[in-house]
C-alpha cells in the first residue's frame, strides 16, 4: 500500500493552487449567481404584482359604467382591448352577485409555454382582485391572472444576462488570479529551488534572491540569514576536519606524514594496476641516532630528525613523499621508476643528502646517516609482503654499514 502510494506522482504547488483557485471562482459565482437570480425573481415578482394591481385598478374604473348599465358587451370589448395589448392574460368581471358578468383569456394555442406557465403559478398563485365602486359601494369587482409568457421572457432574458455577467466576471477573476498567483508561485519556487540545492549538493553559498511579495521578501531575508550562519558553521567545520586530518595524517614535530598516511597511501599504491608498474618502497632507519639523544639530549635529536625530514621533502619534491614512522624511523615511496637501477641511483643520491652535518641550535653539530632498504612494487603482489622486503633489505643495509666500520 505504501509503496503504490509512494509511486504515484503527487501534484505541483502551482497545479494545485490553480485548481483550488479555479474550484473557489467556479463555486464562488455559482453562489453569487443563484442569489443574483433569487433576487432578480423576487424583485421582478414585487414589480409584477404591483404592476398587475395597477392594471386591475385602472380596468375597475373603466367598467364602472358596464357594470351600472349592466351592458356585457361593453366590459367584453374593454377587457379584450386591454388584453390583446399583452397587460394579462386572463380577466373576469364579477357582478354584485360574484356571478361572471364578462370575462376574456388569452388564447394558449397562440404561444404554448408550459415553462411559463409554471413560473407564473409560482410567482402569481392567485389573481390580483380589485372591487368596482359605484358611489362608494361595492357594484363588482375584476380579477386579472398575469400572462405567463411576458414573466418567462423577462426571467430567461434577465437569466441570460445574469450568466453572461457571471462568465465574465469569472474570466476576469481567474485572470487576476492566477497573476497573483504567479508571483506566489515564483517566489515559493525560488526558496524551494535553494533548500533542494542546499540539501542536496550542501551548497550553503546559494542565496534567495528578493521577492516583490512583502511576506516572501522577509522570508526570504531571514532565509539568508541562517543560511549565512549554516555557510559560516560550514567552513568553521570543514577548517576543523582539515586541521584535525592534518593531525591525524602528519607527524606533530618534522610535518611530514605519518604512519596512517602512509598505510593508506600504500594500500592505494598497490590496488592501482597502472601505478604499481612504476613505483617503489624505501625504508630509511637512523644510524647512531641514540648516541645524539644521549650525549646532547632530546632536544637536540629532535631538531636532528626536523632536518632529516627537510632533506628528504628537498629531494623528494613533488614526485616522491615521504613520511616518519616513528622515531628515527622514515619512509618514501618513489615514483615513476621502472628498473631496480634507477632505485639504487635514487638510494645514493638520498644517503649523500645526509652526509652533511646537522645544526643541533646549541652551538654544535652532530652527523647521522640512515640506513636504506628498497622493495619494487612491481615484484611484490600485496602490501605486506612490499613492506616485508623494504623492512628485510634496511636491515641488511645497515649490517653491512656496521661490518664496515667495525
Amino acid at each position: 500500500m505504501n509503496k503504490e502510494f509512494s509511486s504515484t506522482p503527487r501534484p505541483t504547488f502551482k497545479r494545485t493552487l490553480r485548481r483550488i483557485s479555479m474550484i473557489s471562482v467556479v463555486i464562488t459565482m455559482t453562489l453569487i449567481w443563484l442569489l443574483l437570480c433569487i433576487a432578480s425573481v423576487v424583485t421582478l415578482k414585487q414589480y409584477a404584482q404591483k404592476n398587475l394591481e395597477l392594471t386591475t385598478a385602472t380596468m375597475s374604473r373603466s367598467l364602472e359604467a358596464s357594470l351600472v348599465f349592466n351592458d356585457a358587451t361593453a366590459a367584453g370589448e374593454i377587457l379584450a382591448t386591454l388584453g390583446k395589448q399583452g397587460q394579462f392574460a386572463v380577466a373576469e368581471v364579477l357582478d354584485v352577485h360574484h356571478k361572471r358578468f364578462a370575462s376574456w383569456s388569452w388564447n394558449p394555442d397562440d404561444n404554448p409555454d408550459t415553462l411559463g406557465t409554471l413560473v407564473s403559478r409560482l410567482l402569481f398563485p392567485v389573481p390580483a382582485v380589485q372591487p368596482v365602486m359605484h358611489n362608494g359601494n361595492v357594484i363588482g369587482e375584476v380579477r386579472i391572472t398575469a400572462r405567463d409568457s411576458l414573466i418567462s421572457h423577462f426571467i430567461w432574458t434577465s437569466f441570460a444576462v445574469l450568466t453572461g455577467c457571471i462568465f465574465l466576471a469569472a474570466f476576469v477573476a481567474l485572470a487576476i488570479t492566477r497573476s497573483l498567483h504567479h508571483g506566489i508561485v515564483t517566489a515559493l519556487q525560488n526558496i524551494t529551488e535553494v533548500v533542494h540545492d542546499v540539501k542536496t549538493n550542501r551548497n550553503f553559498s546559494r542565496r534567495v534572491d528578493e521577492e516583490r511579495i512583502e511576506e516572501f521578501h522577509r522570508f526570504g531575508q531571514d532565509f539568508n540569514s541562517l543560511l549565512d550562519e549554516m555557510e559560516e558553521w560550514q567552513l568553521k567545520l570543514q577548517a576543523r576536519n582539515a586541521q584535525l586530518m592534518r593531525t591525524a595524517m602528519h607527524d606533530p614535530l618534522t610535518g611530514l606524514a605519518n604512519r596512517a598516511a602512509f598505510r593508506n597511501s600504500i594500500a592505494a599504491l598497490m590496488n592501482d594496476s597502472s601505478a604499481q608498474f612504476n613505483s617503489a618502497l624505501l625504508f630509511l632507519d637512523g644510524d647512531d641516532f641514540k648516541q645524539i639523544n644521549d650525549t646532547w639530549g632530546h632536544a637536540a635529536g629532535d631538531c636532528v630528525l626536523i632536518d632529516v625530514a627537510s632533506r628528504m621533502v628537498d629531494f623528494g619534491g613533488q614526485r616522491h613523499q615521504s613520511y616518519r614512522l616513528g622515531g628515527d624511523e622514515f619512509a618514501m615511496i618513489l615514483y615513476g621508476v621502472h628498473s631496480t637501477t634507477d632505485v639504487q641511483q635514487i638510494c645514493n643520491a638520498l644517503s649523500q643528502q645526509f652526509l652533511l652535518p646537522y645544526d643541533l641550535h646549541n652551538g654544535h653539530t652532530a652527523t647521522m646517516s640512515l640506513s636504506i632498504g628498497f622493495a619494487l612494487t612491481w615484484e611484490n603482489t600485496s602490501v605486506e609482503a612490499l613492506l616485508e622486503q623494504a623492512d628485510r633489505n634496511m636491515y641488511q643495509a645497515k649490517k653491512q654499514r656496521s661490518k664496515i666500520i667495525s
